[in-house]
């Protein structure tokens, strides 16, 4: 009976062992596509300079701002890492082509749910486009979304360092 339970004991730790293992808050998507559908000059370090053109709450979204943007692959999946503000998300090709390319990413932070969905075109070391922001507040109660923020950028981005992934 001792040895039994032992063994119902090990299988248990062994099983929350896996589960908190790959239960990060990390998940990984592979991409839609692949990375031959992403222009040439995606990947790298791009300096973005954001401008607001429209939001339905201007006293919450920044009028400008600079952001470092970090596109890279990791397993299959394409991050986006902002160094200044240890902020990390995969990101989901929408639609690309030879030198445009949307993609959008989404985040939890506490109560709120930030969605981004960026269309840029890029030619050479210099993209420009636009960023429409939605950020929902949910519930404390049922975690339904209660409140829902919206904000349309024009964005520019100039290119610091890095070079596109080379696909063989």
């Amino acid at each position: 009976m001792k040895l039994f339970l032992r063994l119902i004991l090990i299988l248990l730790v062994c099983l929350f062992s896996y589960l908190n293992i790959n239960n990060t808050g990390y998940t990984q998507t592979l991409l839609h596509g692949s990375v031959e559908k992403v222009p040439d000059g995606f990947f790298g370090t791009w300096r973005v300079a954001s401008k607001l053109l429209s939001s339905d709450s201007p006293e919450i979204f920044k009028t400008k701002g600079v952001d470092i943007w970090n596109l890279y692959t990791e397993a299959n999946v394409i991050i986006l890492s902002n160094p200044f503000s240890g902020a990390n998300a995969q990101i989901s090709i929408n639609n690309a082509g030879k030198t445009f390319i949307q993609f959008s990413k989404t985040g939890k932070y506490d109560n709120k749910i930030l969605t981004d969905k960026v269309s840029i075109n890029i030619e050479g070391d210099n993209f420009s486009g636009t960023d429409e922001i939605k950020l929902e507040t949910l519930s404390d109660v049922d975690g339904k979304v209660i409140k829902t923020q919206q904000a349309n950028y024009a964005i520019k981005g100039e290119r610091i360092s890095g070079q596109d992934v080379i696909v063989k």
